[in-house]
């Protein structure tokens, strides 16, 4: 496997953003034996039990504090819209088994909460993947439970699974006009965003890749080359809201 090969060609070490995080253990143990060091990207390890393997070194994009500002933004464009709240509804499109998952849309939750949203208008619906049909399924079963709603906010851990729910209300007859989705990561909004007309999809919070990488490729080489131990827990905070009118400027300060 790729780790087989790692240590055959001489590598001291790697970094790693694992499909799932359960296969920590394996990772780690096929490490251990050849003395390669780990440090892992955005999704902790968890161990048999499925606790969080602390003892990783992580550098993760600041999950919670990065959803809140999605639902800070979501509600901050609800307001300019003018939308009244008794008639409006939280989509939250879940998948609590990722801890990265949770704790964004954990954390744009609260922000709502927090700015006065209804808690009882804000809806959790899980999603069988963090895609676009996975999230568009996922909402489809959530919108027809509640007809009455009128305007939607649409939250999810991603810009595909927020993209799922807005096609979702497409679907289902809602304009562009009574939805504001606000997804996460950026890329994955570029096409919907350079769209000649807008859709429900209002913008994506785009992080510091660059940032990321960086300090993990650091974080590795200082601990090869001069042993000194990373951080095990190091959280990346900076991200930007981009919309229609600003996203090529933006993706391009960031080499995208």
């Amino acid at each position: 496997n790729a780790i087989d090969t790692l240590a055959a060609s001489g590598a001291k070490g790697f970094v790693i953003c694992t499909p799932d995080p359960k296969l920590g253990p394996a990772i780690m143990a096929k490490a251990k034996s050849y003395g390669l060091k780990v440090v892992t990207v955005d999704d902790q390890f968890l161990n048999a039990k499925g606790e969080p393997m602390t003892e990783v070194p992580l550098v993760m994009m600041a999950a919670s504090e990065i959803g809140y500002q999605q639902g800070t933004e979501l509600f901050k464009e609800m307001t300019k819209r003018g939308w009244d709240a008794s008639t409006t509804g939280v989509m939250a499109i879940t998948a609590d088994e990722l801890d990265t998952a949770r704790r964004r849309v954990d954390g744009s939750i609260k922000a709502l909460k927090e700015a006065g949203f209804p808690e009882g208008q804000i809806y959790r619906v899980p999603t069988k993947t963090n895609d676009i049909p996975g999230a568009l399924d996922a909402a489809n079963s959530l919108l027809v439970q509640y007809p009455d709603v009128k305007q939607w906010l649409i939250v999810g851990m991603n810009d595909n699974t927020v993209l799922g729910g807005v096609r979702a209300t497409e679907g289902q007859g809602f304009a562009a006009t009574n939805v504001i989705g606000i997804g996460i990561n950026g890329v994955d909004a570029v096409n919907e965003l350079a769209k000649s007309n807008p859709t429900g999809f209002y913008g994506s919070l785009l992080p510091s890749p660059d940032v990321n990488g960086f300090k993990s490729i650091e974080s590795l080489y200082k601990w090869v080359t001069d042993d000194v131990e990373p951080e095990k827990f190091f959280e990346v905070t900076d991200v930007v809201l981009i919309t229609r009118d600003n996203f090529r400027t933006e993706l391009e300060k960031k080499g995208l």
